[in-house]
């Protein structure tokens, strides 16, 4: 049976990766000796994520994590506060209005991490 959820999301740079969820996110990995080449944070105990160290990082052009909140307003704006910057999208069948996309009884918000990696908040609507 499936029970944790782990996401696993390159960087090319780890120690610059630390930096940004520590400054911009205000998560910091799980204490331990580690091995140098990937970080691990546990945001509950059922889930969590990891960076890892490779050279193909910013590679990928689709959403790598996603988060739920209960106030994307609010989440965005603490986000912007500490330098997060929102994409914005004219695709079809989606277009944001100041970093929001509403479809299908959510509202969504993507911004790019140190590594390119392409990072979802969502609520539900």
């Amino acid at each position: 049976m499936l029970k944790e959820l782990h996401t696993v999301l390159p960087a090319a740079d780890l120690q610059r990766a630390r930096t940004f969820y520590h400054d911009k996110l205000d998560l910091d990995p799980d204490p331990g000796p580690g091995d140098g080449v990937s970080l691990m944070y546990h945001l509950t105990s059922d889930s969590g994520f990891e960076i890892y160290e490779t050279s193909n990082a910013g590679t990928a052009q689709n959403t790598q994590m996603g988060w739920m909140t209960d106030d994307l307003d609010a989440e965005m704006s603490s986000l912007r506060e500490r330098g997060v910057q929102f994409e914005d999208y004219d695709i079809p069948g989606m277009k944001t209005e100041n970093g929001v996309a509403t479809m299908d009884g959510m509202k969504s918000a993507w911004f790019r991490d140190t590594e390119g990696n392409f990072i979802c908040i969502s609520q539900r609507t």
